[in-house]
Protein backbone atom coordinates (compact mmCIF):
# COMPACT_ATOMS: atom_id res chain seq x y z
CA UNK A 1 0.00 0.00 0.00
CA UNK A 2 1.60 3.20 -1.23
CA UNK A 3 0.46 6.54 1.16
CA UNK A 4 -1.11 9.34 0.00
CA UNK A 5 -1.72 12.46 1.22
CA UNK A 6 -5.06 11.93 2.77
CA UNK A 7 -3.19 9.41 4.71
CA UNK A 8 -0.86 11.48 5.80
CA UNK A 9 -3.54 14.41 6.84
CA UNK A 10 -5.87 11.36 8.73
CA UNK A 11 -2.36 10.47 10.66
CA UNK A 12 -2.21 14.44 11.23
CA UNK A 13 -5.28 14.66 12.17
CA UNK A 14 -5.27 11.74 14.92
CA UNK A 15 -2.18 12.83 16.22
CA UNK A 16 -3.18 16.60 17.18
CA UNK A 17 -6.51 14.69 18.36
CA UNK A 18 -4.57 12.59 20.47
CA UNK A 19 -2.31 15.68 21.88
CA UNK A 20 -5.07 17.64 22.71
CA UNK A 21 -7.32 14.83 24.48
CA UNK A 22 -4.49 14.04 26.52
CA UNK A 23 -3.30 17.12 27.14
CA UNK A 24 -6.89 17.58 29.04
CA UNK A 25 -6.67 14.51 30.52
CA UNK A 26 -3.65 15.25 32.28
CA UNK A 27 -5.07 18.67 33.48
CA UNK A 28 -7.82 16.92 35.03
CA UNK A 29 -5.57 14.06 36.30
CA UNK A 30 -3.41 17.25 37.92
CA UNK A 31 -6.39 18.64 39.12
CA UNK A 32 -7.58 15.36 41.13
CA UNK A 33 -4.04 15.13 42.34
CA UNK A 34 -4.04 19.04 43.91
CA UNK A 35 -7.40 18.66 45.02
CA UNK A 36 -7.17 16.71 47.94
CA UNK A 37 -9.23 13.69 46.90
CA UNK A 38 -7.88 10.74 48.43
CA UNK A 39 -6.72 8.05 45.34
CA UNK A 40 -4.60 5.13 45.85
CA UNK A 41 -1.32 5.46 44.13
CA UNK A 42 -2.08 3.37 41.55
CA UNK A 43 -4.79 5.16 40.27
CA UNK A 44 -2.41 7.74 39.10
CA UNK A 45 0.95 5.42 37.87
CA UNK A 46 -2.02 3.49 35.67
CA UNK A 47 -3.65 7.08 34.43
CA UNK A 48 0.12 8.53 33.48
CA UNK A 49 0.95 5.65 31.87
CA UNK A 50 -1.94 5.83 29.39
CA UNK A 51 -0.68 9.58 28.97
CA UNK A 52 2.40 8.72 28.46
CA UNK A 53 1.29 5.88 25.92
CA UNK A 54 -0.98 8.09 24.11
CA UNK A 55 1.29 10.69 23.61
CA UNK A 56 3.55 8.62 22.25
CA UNK A 57 1.62 7.43 19.65
CA UNK A 58 0.54 10.83 19.13
CA UNK A 59 4.51 10.96 18.10
CA UNK A 60 4.61 8.08 15.71
CA UNK A 61 1.39 9.27 13.84
CA UNK A 62 2.43 12.60 13.85
CA UNK A 63 5.97 11.54 12.32
CA UNK A 64 3.98 8.90 9.54
CA UNK A 65 1.72 11.49 8.47
CA UNK A 66 4.05 14.38 8.13
CA UNK A 67 6.17 11.81 5.68
CA UNK A 68 3.21 11.02 4.13
CA UNK A 69 2.49 14.37 3.37
CA UNK A 70 6.04 15.78 2.35
CA UNK A 71 6.59 12.14 0.25
CA UNK A 72 3.13 13.36 -1.66
CA UNK A 73 3.86 16.98 -1.75
CA UNK A 74 3.48 18.65 -5.29
CA UNK A 75 6.90 19.96 -5.07
CA UNK A 76 8.06 16.62 -3.83
CA UNK A 77 6.64 14.68 -7.27
CA UNK A 78 8.08 16.95 -9.70
CA UNK A 79 10.55 15.85 -12.11
CA UNK A 80 14.13 17.98 -11.16
CA UNK A 81 15.00 20.88 -14.14
CA UNK A 82 17.16 19.32 -16.80
CA UNK A 83 19.83 21.96 -17.77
Amino acid sequence: MKLERKHGILFLAIAVWNVLSYANFARNLLETATSGEERAAGYYVAHVVLIVVNLGIAVVLGRFGWRAWRATSPSATQEPAHR
